[in-house]
């Protein structure tokens, strides 16, 4: 059993930033690509950002080049980055293993005004 412990989120304007961290329990970490998922209201579940055991990263279109996905193995803690924030990114935001059904509580971001 893995847990996933989100954290970071928060109020913001539009053009902030803020930094999400996740912290995750257990061996497996190092070994597995980690990813940050978020569901805004009435939307689905989306991953928007990838990042894989040898540091590649991959990102949604929506987010490219505003948000950095890092990961940190020695502390089992996966980082985003978020910059330029806009209204559209309001949603909770959660970490994963991928590949592994293991979800946190999720981490509250608001960018409004």
């Amino acid at each position: 059993q893995v847990q996933l412990v989100e954290s970071g989120g928060g109020l913001v304007q539009p053009g902030g930033s803020l930094r999400l961290s996740c912290e995750a329990s257990g061996r497996i970490f190092r070994f597995v690509d980690l990813g940050w998922f978020r569901q805004g209201p009435g939307k689905q579940r989306e991953l928007v950002a990838r990042i894989g055991t040898a540091g590649s990263t991959n990102y949604a279109d929506s987010v490219k080049g505003r948000f950095a996905i890092s990961r940190d193995n020695a502390k089992n803690t996966v980082y985003l980055q978020m910059n330029s924030l806009k209204p559209e990114d309001t949603a909770v935001y959660y970490c994963n293993l991928i590949g592994y059904n293991f979800w946190g509580q999720g981490t509250q971001v608001t960018v409004s005004p």
